[in-house]
């Protein structure tokens, strides 16, 4: 279980790159792909630091 926590900010960031994808290969015009792969990849990445310190 610790295992996965400790990833869990990189699969969230891993999501918000595939988000992105999607909005780049389906030419979308809407800002809601950009927002909310922008919001998902900075959750992983406080996610990431924060789990990690309270891990150590």
């Amino acid at each position: 279980m610790k295992e996965l926590l400790k990833n869990l900010g990189p699969i969230l960031i891993l999501i918000g790159v595939i988000i992105l994808t999607i909005y780049f290969f389906t030419q979308s015009n809407s800002n809601v792909y950009l927002a909310s792969a922008g919001i998902i990849m900075i959750v992983g990445f406080l996610g990431h630091i924060i789990i990690n310190k309270q891990l150590k």
